[in-house]
């Protein structure tokens, strides 16, 4: 049964992302924001990450050998303790599966929605596994007290959260909303110059992020 089926008013405060689970920004974003949490002793704030399917966002699965170039560029220049399992050939052929699982985490409860987002991008960036296979999902919602995935009913949700994220406004993946303001991958900043992606971090984007919530 859930927190909203309890009728309980939760005991944290939330900040929601919108978000790919294939998206090696997000990967860094959400590991930032949870050490800085960890440093904070602010585990009374929790990540709400929705979906934000990219795949359906642009019309197109995303090309693994992009996704590779993404993945180097960041740790060649950014995080080289990050992506150490990555392999382009597991790169899944859709993200919807992965993501309808941490909808249906979610439905549980916040904590145990954002044990299972960042255990899926885990298992896709650190391990190497192709996490839109049935096997890879069922363990991990075995790991967490989840049912095994139901397709119809997993991306019924992640289309609900597209249409939110629509809604509100959201322009990519990573997009947070913490309860004050929203923030485009706050951690990070990328750009193209002359054909080359550029990515440094944004300590004062970041900062300004990480005060609006936790104050």
């Amino acid at each position: 049964m859930s927190e909203n089926e309890l009728g309980e008013q939760p005991d944290h405060v939330v900040v929601e992302v919108f978000a790919d689970v294939c998206c090696p920004f997000t990967h860094v974003g959400l590991l930032r924001f949870v050490e800085r949490r960890r440093v904070a002793g602010r585990d009374d704030v929790v990540l709400r990450v929705r979906a934000w399917p990219l795949e359906l966002v642009n019309g197109k699965p995303l090309d693994a050998a992009f996704i590779d170039e993404e993945v180097d560029e960041i740790r060649e220049q950014l995080a080289g303790d990050l992506f150490v399992g990555f392999r382009r050939e597991a790169f899944p052929p859709t993200s919807l599966p992965a993501m309808g699982l941490a909808a249906r985490a979610y439905a549980v409860g916040d904590r145990v929605g954002e044990a299972v987002s960042l255990e899926l991008r885990r298992r896709l960036f650190e391990v190497g596994e192709d996490i839109s296979l049935p096997g890879v999902l069922a363990e991990v919602a075995a790991a967490h007290g989840l049912p095994a995935p139901t397709a119809e009913a997993d991306e019924a949700a992640v289309l609900a959260d597209w249409e939110e994220g629509k809604a509100r406004g959201v322009i990519g993946s990573p997009h947070f909303f913490p309860p004050g303001g929203d923030f485009f991958c706050p951690a990070l900043s990328v750009k193209r110059v002359d054909g080359h992606l550029q990515i440094t971090a944004d300590p004062a984007g970041f900062d300004e992020f990480l005060h609006a919530t936790f104050g």
